[in-house]
């Protein structure tokens, strides 16, 4: 299989980015940026002249100096844009998050291989071989991390970066889960998910990786042998080995684990959410309507000790709105939701780097593929109506975009008018706070004992907005259009039109008041039945009602271009906008609806991997096939030779079809046998793990 390309970013300054890299070591939280290769190039007619390059790597094999100075020996044998040079020294640091160290390799070609580490202050140390164990378990957690979905988006967020799969055979699979064996109970060091509060022995980065791994490549077997050592030592353990056997399809012995470890430790709150999230997932099974209620109560009941277990965690929170809105019980879900304790969102660390100063992005010949040759330049100049830029729920992430996702279910299944009567219902609207408040003459208009703690466990504030900065600008988001209804939406009588919801009063406008707390408290007793809102979900129904509108917009003027058989016309960045807008509201036909409009300007990988998802649920082998193609051939051009989920998805295809079909259909494909090629390559990859279907 062919490597990808090599992408140059050239230093300003000699060695620039290593010195960069090497100030920032102190400010880093997660397993670390992908690793950094700097070279040094020279001219053989002139030595004196020398050129500092770098790119970025993930998946390389980093378990000993040796194999990071064979990295950089491979490099040489590249072609250089900037000809006639070689290159004369390489350095290759790869972030060891267990010890919070840079471990270098130093190259010089022709000649020796120097390896040792960078502490957090700037410092030499010595290398040992108990350092390049955690540095390699780091590295193949940071391939899964900063691998792409797909869509292109984590490789848009850092330039020049080399993405392989660090794990191809059952022999590296073997040293892989012995690394992670031999640390495993150190895992909580290397932090946590964004949604998880506090890292424990089964809630970080090495858990989710290694979960993961076992879910891209259908290597169970090996997931239950891990764990089963793993839980003689702690049973906790035991809610990782669950979801490998929930993953392999081993259902009846899972809740046989579930069982026994939750009688050993009835109190695990991981545990507990697992068993919520499997019998709401069985609650919901079509073929079993009859046992909806019974199961919805059993996954009430672990929901709710859940978040006793663990009420500082947002995930038991979650599950527990997430169970009612399954009863349909939407006060409860609504209250349930208010209580979620919300995060900020801490981001991968990436590479804060000086600016270039050139810039080269080869393509490699493998790679040519007119549709997505011209996306580049078919970008450049596109049009798109500011309203849809300022949506700002499409930013969302962590915590935030989980509640967002849970409240947006709620109006897909109930309608926006109804979600804002319960929420009337629920929470203390600020009209009838202050038309009810009486407050003594002399004295301030709002102040409570009252807090959200007395009113349900309460989360720490959101973003510090609540709504307040939305203008009402009732524009049409096809740009020439202004038939507009005074509510924000677009349309003739009939229409559906979008309430704007009006504010309710937050906690932090209750505390903040001067007024005599006896006074208020007597007052806020009429409402003793209400909870008060907190400020980030107060902000979350104001963005919820901006999507709406923008929603209900698009759709109006479609319906109207039709009925008088006009095209409506977007550019493509509109269409990719209007299809996320449309997937993030639970309208799955209408987004996949967007993004084929925006394919049928130009190739977009964020497009074609929403409509994969759509050929999946509906079982289009062929179409499925098709898109594969192309997604994969974009990630190869942009230096990805590995993505989770397109190895996934094809896995999935050979487990229903077989992986004689399989490349019989891809074979078949118009496509030039280039191309082609990069697709075999994930199908051999299935065939290397002896993946379900590969036999014969």
């Amino acid at each position: 299989m062919v490597a990808p390309a090599v992408p140059e970013l050239t230093e300003e300054v000699l060695h620039e980015s290593i010195d960069a890299r090497t100030e920032t070591l102190d400010a880093l939280r997660e397993l670390g940026p992908p690793d950094l290769v700097q070279l040094i190039k020279q001219a053989p007619r002139n030595p004196v002249k020398q050129i500092g390059v770098y790119h970025h790597v993930t998946g390389v094999d980093a378990s000993s100096s040796a194999s990071l100075a064979a990295y950089i020996n491979t490099l040489t044998y590249k072609e250089s844009h900037q000809s006639p040079t070689k290159i004369v020294e390489g350095v290759y640091c790869c972030y060891n998050a267990f010890s919070r160290l840079d471990m270098r390799v130093h190259v010089t070609i022709p000649g020796s291989v120097e390896s040792y580490c960078i502490d957090e202050r700037g410092e030499k140390r010595v290398a040992s071989d108990e350092l390049w164990l955690e540095t390699y378990l780091c590295s193949v957690l940071r391939a899964y991390s900063y691998a792409d979905d797909g869509s292109g988006d984590t490789i848009r967020k850092i330039m020049g970066v080399r993405r392989f799969n660090p794990v191809t055979t059952t022999e590296t699979e073997h040293r892989f889960l012995q690394a992670a064996e031999q640390l495993f109970f150190r895992g909580w060091q290397l932090g946590s998910e964004s949604v998880v509060q506090v890292p424990n022995n089964v809630s970080n980065h090495l858990t989710v990786g290694l979960l993961k791994y076992f879910q891209t490549t259908g290597r169970f077997a090996s997931g239950i042998n891990l764990f089963e050592k793993l839980r003689t030592r702690n049973v906790e353990v035991s809610s990782l080995l669950a979801k490998v056997l929930f993953m392999g399809n081993e259902e009846v012995q899972a809740v046989r684990v579930l069982y026994e470890s939750v009688k050993a430790s009835p109190m695990d709150y991981v545990m507990l959410d697992l068993q919520a999230e499997f019998l709401k997932k069985k609650a919901l099974d079509p073929n079993h309507p009859e046992l909806k209620e019974e199961r919805l109560k059993m996954a009430l009941g672990c929901a709710d000790r859940s978040t006793i277990a663990a009420p500082s965690e947002f995930g038991t929170w979650a599950r527990l709105a997430e169970v009612y809105v399954a009863m349909e019980d939407w006060e409860n879900a609504l209250t349930t939701l208010n209580s979620c304790p919300m995060f900020t969102y801490q981001d991968k660390d990436a590479p804060v780097l000086p600016e270039p100063k050139e810039v080269h992005l080869p393509t490699l010949p493998e790679t040519r593929l007119d549709e997505i040759d011209s996306e580049p330049e078919s970008k450049y100049g596109e049009q798109v109506h500011p309203s849809l830029l300022t949506l700002r729920a499409a930013q969302y992430k962590g915590t935030f975009k989980h509640a967002y996702s849970i409240l947006t279910e709620m109006t897909a299944k109930i309608g926006w008018d109804q979600l804002l009567k319960i929420r009337s219902n629920v929470f203390v609207m600020e009209e009838e706070y202050r038309s009810e408040k009486q407050p003594p003459v002399g004295q301030g208009e709002t102040a409570s004992k009252r807090t959200a703690s007395t009113d349900g466990l309460r989360g720490s504030p959101g973003p510090p907005v609540n709504g307040d900065d939305h203008t009402d600008e009732e524009k049409s988001t096809n740009g020439d259009s202004t038939l507009v209804a005074e509510n924000g939406t677009k349309g003739s009588a009939g229409d559906d039109s979008v309430e704007k919801p009006s504010h309710t009063i937050t906690p932090e406008e209750v505390k903040g008041s001067s007024e005599d707390n006896e006074a208020t408290e007597e007052q806020l007793s009429r409402f003793n039945n209400k909870r008060l809102c907190e400020r980030w979900l107060d902000s979350l129904f104001m963005v919820l009602y901006e999507d709406l509108r923008i929603y209900t917009i698009w759709r109006t003027e479609m319906a109207q271009y039709r009925a008088q058989s006009m095209q409506y016309k977007k550019s493509a960045e509109e269409w990719e906008i209007l299809g996320s807008l449309a997937s993030r509201l639970h309208h799955q036909a209408e987004a996949i609806e967007a993004y084929r409009q925006c394919l049928s300007i130009r190739f977009s990988p964020k497009a074609l991997a929403g409509i994969l998802a759509g050929f999946e649920k509906e079982k289009n082998t062929r179409e499925t096939i098709a898109a594969m193609i192309r997604l994969v051939t974009w990630q190869y051009r942009w230096y990805s030779e590995f993505s989770p989920e397109l190895l996934y998805t094809i896995r999935t295809l050979i487990e229903d079809e077989g992986a004689v079909k399989i490349r019989s259909i891809i074979q078949a494909t118009s496509l030039p046998q280039n191309v082609l090629d990069l697709t075999h390559h994930y199908a051999a990859l299935c065939a290397a793990f002896r993946s379900s279907g590969t036999e014969g």
